[in-house]
Order: structure tokens, then sequence, then C-alpha cells
């Protein structure tokens, strides 16, 4: 059985409201849910917001960085951005 990574964070809409945000990591395959702060149900993004990606990519990156998951978790997520026609940033 695979592991199962998840990673949460938060951010604000266009309109000001809070949103919750987690991805999760089921063997090879990410899924990015979302929520409203306040909703009690979470949304599933079969094809995630480039944004979203973005964002996910820096916090694995910080948490590579403490040796918190692979290397191959960012390759994977640049990956994705790159198949939805994102440009990969240099991360600090």
């Amino acid at each position: 059985m695979a592991a199962k990574n998840i990673h949460e964070w938060k951010s604000t809409t266009a309109e000001g409201e809070k949103r919750e945000l987690r991805a999760e990591k089921f063997g090879k395959h990410w899924r990015i849910l979302a929520k409203l702060t306040g909703e009690e149900k979470w949304v599933y993004h079969d094809s995630p917001l480039l944004a979203d990606l973005v964002e996910l990519r820096v916090i694995l990156w910080k948490k590579y960085q403490r040796k918190r998951v692979s290397h191959d978790d960012i390759v994977a997520v640049n990956r994705l951005i790159q198949e939805r026609g994102g440009k990969l940033e240099p991360l600090d």
C-alpha cells in the first residue's frame, strides 16, 4: 500500500475570502481539495488551478529543505505545472 502525504495551507481569494487548501498524494497521484473558511464540505479539483499548484510547489520546497518530503514530490508537481502551461520560477 502506498503512503499518503497531506499538505495544507490557506490563501485569500480575489474577493478577499479566506480559502483553505489541502493537497493529498496517494501513490503517484496528487489531488487538491479546497473550501472557503466556514464551509463544511471540501471540493475536489480534478484539474487544479495553476496558482494552487504553484503554491503547493513552494510549500513542498520548504518541506524538502527540512527533509520532510522527497525530491520526487517536487518533480511531480513541476510536471503538473508545466502540463498546464505554467512557467517554473526558481525556488530560493
